[in-house]
C-alpha cells in the first residue's frame, strides 16, 4: 500500500506541474470537452483545466470565472481526501462522510450547476 501512495504522489505533482506550466486554454495538449463539442452546452466540469491552471498560479478570481462549483467544491473534495487517507484509523469518520444522503446531495449540485450555468450564462 505504501508503494501505491507514492506512485499516486508521483502522478499528482507530475500533473500538477504539466498544469502549472501549461495553460490549457492556449495549448493543444489538453482535450476539449466533448458535452460542449457535441452539444454546444456547457456541462458542469467546463473550465475546470483552466480554473486548475489558475489556482496552481494562486489567481482565485480568475479559477471561479472559470468554473466556480470546482472552486467551491475544494474543501469537500480535502475532506474526502482526509477521509480516505484515515479510512483505517478513524472508520467512524470515513462512514459519517460517505453517507448516500451527501453523495445525493452533491449529485444534484452538479446537476444544478450544469443548468443553470447554460441558463444564466454563469
Amino acid at each position: 500500500m505504501k508503494g501505491k501512495g507514492i506512485l499516486i504522489a508521483l502522478l499528482a505533482a507530475a500533473l500538477g506541474f504539466v498544469f502549472f506550466a501549461f495553460n490549457p486554454g492556449t495549448t493543444a495538449l489538453f482535450p476539449k470537452c466533448p458535452f460542449l463539442m457535441l452539444t454546444g452546452f456547457r456541462c458542469p466540469g467546463c473550465g475546470s483545466q483552466r480554473a486548475v491552471h489558475s489556482l496552481l498560479h494562486l489567481d482565485i478570481a480568475q479559477a471561479f470565472s472559470y468554473n466556480a462549483l470546482l472552486v467551491l467544491s475544494l474543501p469537500i473534495l480535502l475532506l474526502l481526501g482526509y477521509a480516505e487517507l484515515a479510512r483505517k484509523k478513524n472508520p467512524l469518520f470515513y462512514r459519517k462522510i460517505h453517507r448516500p444522503v451527501f453523495i445525493w446531495s452533491y449529485f444534484v449540485i452538479v446537476v444544478a450547476w450544469g443548468i443553470c450555468r447554460n441558463i444564466f450564462n454563469v
